[in-house]
């Protein structure tokens, strides 16, 4: 899969219905053994979300990761600083596939960002491993590659026109797991572990809001890929918008788009 490019300002078209899911992650996470508490969201993104952190836990030093110089440019214009309940939020550049915590941590969060990183689930146990007594891992991924909006996709990029350049590039089938793979691997390190999963029904709106929606986050691989040649570029999404209009009718009211989530919440016990 192509290592994919961000876009701040497309990512954060649809804010609002991206933070849902964040904020019912929070609600099932237990309070923090820290004080002040150390809170690591590893994906952080523009650090909309992350900000959400410093109101739950206004004393907390939070740091937000992310590999995209794009989003954290925006991340460190937006949010970084001095928090109003005397904690502080900065950010940093961390790759996922290889990052562990400094210092022990009470909270490591990760919103939406485990799909994109190969191999995940070997590193649980480096994320428990860095909690401290009683600290969290707790995180949300995607878990829909089975819908329309990623299986299409996957299926106009192995066409004759399309393979020789994106076969390979949009997200795998198996970038996430099963519930009962993350709970089974959660509990053998020792947590007590909470997973569950959540479809929203996002009802979007204006002209071919699900292409506007996935521009942002599933289909940035293969606008990376195509990323030279603008008019393949826009061959291909014209391609892919007129699959997903028939995939996703509008109503009246909008275009409803079915969104499964998985979430995990694992409190260490020592």
């Amino acid at each position: 899969m192509t290592n994919p490019s961000w876009d701040p300002a497309q990512y954060l078209r649809h804010a609002g219905h991206r933070a849902r899911p964040f904020t019912d992650l929070l609600a099932r996470v237990p309070d923090l053994p820290g004080e002040p508490p150390r809170i690591a969201d590893l994906g952080c993104g523009p650090g909309n979300v992350t900000v959400h952190l410093t109101e739950r836990w206004p004393t907390a030093h939070v740091t937000g990761y992310d590999n995209s110089p794009e989003m954290l440019d925006r991340a460190h214009t937006e949010y970084e600083g001095p928090t109003p309940g005397g904690g502080r939020l900065d950010f940093a550049h961390a790759d996922a596939r290889t990052w562990t915590p400094a210092e022990p941590c009470d909270l490591i969060v990760s919103n939406a960002t485990l799909q994109w990183v190969p191999g995940h689930l070997d590193r649980l146990a480096d994320w428990t491993a860095a909690l401290g007594p009683g600290g969290t891992l707790a995180f949300q991924v995607p878990d829909n590659t089975d819908a329309p909006l990623h299986a299409l996709m996957r299926e106009l990029a192995a066409t004759p026109r399309w393979k020789t350049r994106l076969a390979d590039v949009p997200r795998r089938t198996d970038s996430v797991h099963t519930p009962a793979v993350y709970l089974d691997r959660l509990a053998r390190l020792g947590c007590a572990a909470d997973v569950w999963q959540t479809t929203y029904l996002h009802v979007l709106p204006g002209p071919d809001p699900v292409l506007d929606w996935v521009k942002g986050t599933g289909l940035r691989p293969v606008l990376t890929a195509l990323g030279d040649d603008p008019e393949a570029r826009d061959a291909f999404l014209t391609e892919y918008r007129d699959l997903l209009r028939t995939a996703y009718p509008s109503a009246p009211y909008g275009t409803v788009l079915p969104f499964r989530r998985l979430f995990a919440v694992a409190r260490t016990g020592r």
